[in-house]
């Protein structure tokens, strides 16, 4: 009979070496972004001329609606839903955006949970464009086996607010993935849907 002192330190190894793995392997994106946020935080703000009937940014902006993913390499496709909320801690400059996208292809569930930082641009009172990088966490069930990887995500977010007031629109988001598990995978995804502010 196995000795359930030696099976919980087998366990807590698994868990260390897991946890220094994915450090290893999440550094480098981790320098990446933090270069990018200090050449954006140095270049010389431009502030943007605002409507004058174009609302305050709100709190926070909740994006709902679907999405689709292909492999790169295989080329297998999959397809789910997109739930994301997003933040403006300083404005015109840095945007940022946390969601979690399952995607359901055959015998296989996929969950993505991202962190994207976003660089925004206003090209009217009723649209605007973002470009985005970030880090993302993959959980994979296929054939009743889990697994979990670190990949890198890159996206650019189209926002459409038809009235001109920022509090239902509807954007269109296609991204690039790199996984830094599972064989590198690559793929290219699309999401969208409806926008709801929080004021």
């Amino acid at each position: 009979m196995r000795s359930p002192l030696r099976n919980s330190r087998k366990t807590e190894c698994g868990a260390k070496q897991f946890l220094a793995g994915l450090v290893v392997q999440a550094a480098p994106f981790a320098l990446l972004i933090g270069c990018w946020l200090v050449c954006a935080g140095t270049a010389p703000a431009q502030p943007v001329a605002q409507p004058a009937d174009v609302d305050k940014d709100p709190a926070a902006i909740v994006e709902l609606g679907g999405a689709g993913s292909w492999d790169l390499k295989g080329g297998a496709s999959s397809f789910g839903v997109d739930i994301a909320a997003e933040i403006t801690p300083i404005e015109n400059w840095l945007e940022i955006e946390a969601g979690v996208t399952p995607l359901f292809r055959r015998h296989s569930i996929e969950w993505d949970t991202d962190l994207l930082f976003k660089k925004p641009w206003t090209l009217s009172k009723k649209a605007e464009v973002m470009f985005g990088i970030g880090p993302e966490w993959v959980h994979t069930r296929q054939y009743g086996i889990s697994t979990n990887s670190v990949a890198a995500e890159a996206a650019l977010d189209f926002m459409f607010w038809p009235t001109g007031k920022h509090r239902f629109g509807w954007y269109l988001e296609p991204a690039y993935d790199y996984d830094f598990g599972r064989g590198h995978e690559q793929s290219l995804g699309i999401t969208g849907g409806l926008l709801i502010a929080i004021p």
